[in-house]
């Protein structure tokens, strides 16, 4: 199956700027959003062949996420259902036969680290989370996780070590994921890989320099990462300020 996530930073502006282009191109089983913007109901999308599912904040205009899917799961929830954390639509969970499939769009912790405390306990309510659906059957877990794991995973480490997504509080929560059982799958493929980031601030033209951040993943229960036969970052697609990722996996 291929599966591909990505954060469009405004789903509406995004499909003036090529969306349904980069859609057809990828050719999905399942394709995934974050950062939509938006409020179910303010855009009509025709998708033939794929159902839809939608989750929106309850703040207009602020996060959101989305899941077009080829096949039709067997159920399919949002949020967590923690009161503290559900309010802002940020996780859709599918399930189907064989897996639960999860996107998710993790908070930021802002300019000046405001909401670091916050972010967590985001992290380890979501990390639980992902543990009872794993205890089930396997997961496949993917969207903006808004850290970058190592320094390999941005242009500029140094300067941006105490910076909301590369700080070591954020780093330190990844890495408990991934021991908890999880693979992230385009390090799996590639672990040494360079200079090849999911997302690049608009600012100082950072994307013309390639001074990006790869921040967008794929991870998948760490007893089916044999199945990964492709994870690719498709920075050749424009549209936001994220680019898409995917995953093949033979499952």
């Amino acid at each position: 199956m291929n599966f591909v996530s990505w954060n469009v930073n405004g789903f509406r502006a995004c499909l003036g700027k090529g969306f349904m282009d980069a859609f057809a191109a990828l050719n999905a089983d399942v394709f995934c959003l974050q950062e939509t913007k938006m409020q179910v109901g303010q855009v009509e999308v025709d998708l033939p062949g794929y159902q839809q599912y939608w989750n929106s904040a309850d703040k207009k205009g602020y996060s959101g996420t989305a899941v077009f899917c080829r096949q039709q799961p067997e159920a399919v929830t949002y949020d967590m259902g923690i009161e503290e954390h559900d309010h802002e639509g940020r996780v859709i969970t599918l399930e189907f036969p064989l897996f639960y499939f999860v996107t998710v769009y993790t908070p930021n912790s802002k300019r000046e680290l405001e909401r670091l405390e916050y972010r967590m306990k985001w992290e380890d309510a979501f990390r639980e989370y992902l543990l009872r659906l794993d205890a089930k059957k396997p997961v496949i877990v993917c969207g903006d996780l808004n850290v970058a794991h190592t320094e390999i995973d941005l242009k500029n480490p140094k300067t941006n070590r105490h910076n909301a997504g590369f700080t070591d509080e954020e780093r330190a929560k990844f890495t408990q994921l991934l021991a908890a059982g999880f693979t992230d799958s385009f390090r799996h493929l590639y672990p040494d890989k360079t200079g090849i980031y999911s997302w690049w601030s608009y600012l100082r033209k950072a994307r013309d320099t390639n001074a990006g951040w790869r921040i967008d993943y794929f991870l998948v229960s760490e007893r089916i990462k044999e199945k990964i036969s492709e994870a690719s970052i498709h920075n050749e697609i424009y549209g936001s300020d994220h680019c898409p990722v995917s995953l093949n996996l033979a499952i």
